[in-house]
């Protein structure tokens, strides 16, 4: 394992969003990494939604390892532990998923890899943190909003949370999560317009990941 559990979280709280991307092709899947990485993200997250994604993601690993050395990669859209497992062996330093899942935890604990379940509830947080969750992903954030998160920070201050769905690389979106108390975004296909990926115009998404970046560094400055 290339980035320990305390890289892995001080990462995303330092710049405060994950990308979230799923392609078929291995050279697509590369080209969108480095694209991300020339921005700025340190950790990007590959979303287990094809047939055979995981082997997209075992080349997508070495390319990494190789061209984007500080790149952390971790999975997405896992519900089972075998899974969970399976990609963990390929070289993913974190697994994210759309629910929680008791034995997804078990087996990313024992090998120190941070899981972040997906949780639509206050009960489902505190029990994906007794599970030992250091991050939970509110989910699905479109549904939830802002105020949810708000609320929940109230009687669990403690609560490191990451939000994916309805989040976008605009000002206003993003100042409403963070003011709410998010600790960092996963952002999909907003991060990546299906036109700029089409015309392989990776220059954009390299771009839209640094303003990204550098609204949400302004954004936790003002809050300070």
């Amino acid at each position: 394992m290339q980035f320990n559990k305390i890289d892995v979280l001080k990462t995303m709280n330092d710049t405060g969003v994950v990308p979230v991307f799923y392609h078929s092709s291995p050279e697509t899947a590369k080209s969108v990494v480095k694209a991300c990485y020339e921005g700025g993200i340190r950790a990007f997250e590959f979303t287990n939604r094809g047939e055979f994604a995981h082997e997209v993601f075992g080349e997508l690993v070495k390319f990494v390892q190789k061209d984007c050395p500080d790149m952390i990669m971790g999975v997405g859209s896992v519900i089972d532990a075998p899974t969970a497992a399976l990609y963990i062996q390929m070289g993913a330093n974190f697994v994210v998923g759309p629910l929680f899942n008791p034995d997804v935890a078990k087996v990313c604990n024992r090998r120190l890899v941070p899981y972040m379940p997906g949780c639509g509830s206050v009960s489902e947080i505190g029990l994906a943190q007794e599970a030992g969750c250091d991050v939970c992903k509110v989910f699905p954030g479109e549904v939830l909003g802002p105020a949810f998160v708000k609320a929940l920070k109230a009687p669990l201050p403690w609560s490191n949370l990451m939000v994916t769905g309805g989040v976008k690389p605009e000002e206003s979106n993003l100042k409403g999560w963070f003011d709410a108390g998010v600790m960092c975004v996963g952002m999909g296909s907003n991060l990546f317009p299906a036109e700029k990926i089409r015309s392989s115009d990776w220059e954009a998404v390299t771009d839209l990941c640094r303003e990204t970046l550098h609204l949400i560094k302004q954004i936790r400055k003002n809050n300070k």
